[in-house]
């Protein structure tokens, strides 16, 4: 067995929902929740998914926990509040989720500041370029004239994505063009943050990816891939990223454990 085999599964936190929900035993209910479709992935990929429940950044929170994770996923939701990147809101914009906003904000700047693993689905992507000081398309209908990017009622729609050759999406899918990503979103990336490069793009020029390429692991994608469950390149990667920060974390421990022993044994 080796040091890496020895090492307990990497730990990834995922950011989650905080709205009201419908339960059995408790009624209506304010709650912190992320759907299944979050989660079966990242554990099919060899990694401990925890939720990371919106809540305030005070007394120095972010910088007790992200260091005990190797990588953090911000998931989708709600529309990011435009006063973020300074516009008014457009009428289809969602109501504003500030809380949530504020945390998943402060998550991916204290990710991309420590190169913890991160990556964005959706909302995360949005979230990643306005943190970075991106901002946003409110309403994607405006931009080109029609809702194939958002179908409705929860559904997702299959469209083209072209990757941008040598990108980190295009490494980690091996193509540089795929025929069918699932998305539902009717907001997308417009300036883009500090560092970050746009890495895929739709038939109508939306930029459907992004990363920022002196991290080790930052990358949005606009698109759902925990839609696609054969389709786990992306998790995978993710995981593998955050179990080669989990050794480097750890790797020094074992080994002076390890040189302990034999010093044991040679006494």
């Amino acid at each position: 067995m080796t040091i890496s085999d020895s090492l307990p599964r990497p730990v990834v936190g995922l950011t989650t929902y905080l709205d009201p929900a419908v339960t059995e035993g408790c009624g209506t209910i304010e709650a912190a929740f992320l759907p299944q479709n979050y989660l079966a992935p990242v554990l099919a990929a060899g990694a401990i998914p925890v939720l990371l429940p919106p809540q305030g950044t005070d007394g120095g929170v972010l910088e007790q926990l992200l260091p005990r994770l190797d990588g953090v996923i911000v998931v989708g939701g709600w529309d990011v509040d435009p006063a973020r990147y300074g516009a008014e809101p457009h009428a289809e914009t969602d109501r504003p989720h500030r809380l949530r906003d504020a945390w998943d904000s402060a998550v991916v700047q204290e990710a991309v500041r420590t190169d913890l693993p991160l990556l964005g689905i959706c909302r995360g992507e949005q979230i990643l370029n306005v943190a970075l000081g991106g901002s946003l398309h409110q309403h994607l209908p405006d931009l080109v004239g029609e809702g194939t990017y958002q179908p409705g009622d929860h559904r997702f729609n299959p469209i083209p994505v072209d990757l941008r050759p040598g990108s980190h999406v295009a490494q980690i899918l091996g193509c540089t063009h795929v025929e069918a990503v699932p998305v539902s979103h009717h907001q997308a990336v417009d300036r883009l943050g500090s560092g970050l490069q746009a890495s895929a793009w739709s038939a109508h020029g939306v930029v459907e990816a992004i990363e920022l390429p002196q991290n080790r692991f930052c990358i949005g994608v606009q698109w759902h891939p925990e839609q696609s469950p054969t389709e786990t390149a992306l998790f995978d990667a993710f995981v593998q990223a955050a179990r080669e920060r989990q050794l480097g974390r750890s790797l020094p421990i074992q080994v002076d454990a390890a040189l302990r022993d034999v010093s044991l044994s040679a006494s």
